[in-house]
């Protein structure tokens, strides 16, 4: 049987990217895994990840989470920099 973290390692993405695609979309944390992995693996979806990424980190500040929001930044930054965009 296959665990939740088995899933977010073949998704080719991180447990923080993960989440921020589950708060950004506000589903469950299996269909952010589903998501991911599709975004990851289609023509301008790391753009797309990036992006929702980015509406998150606007989000916490906007509402004064700015623990959150640093944590989302290292998880950008780490996004950006491990997955190629275009």
């Amino acid at each position: 049987m296959l665990t939740i973290k088995d899933c977010i390692a073949l998704s080719d993405l991180t447990e923080a990217e993960i989440d921020a695609i589950a708060e950004h979309e506000h589903v469950p944390e299996m269909v952010a895994v589903e998501m991911g992995h599709c975004l990851a693996h289609c023509p301008g979806g790391a753009d797309r990840i990036a992006h929702i990424i980015a509406d998150d980190i606007a989000e916490a500040c906007a509402h004064g989470q700015v623990t959150h929001a640093v944590d989302l930044m290292y998880t950008l930054r780490e996004f950006v920099e491990t997955h190629p965009r275009g």
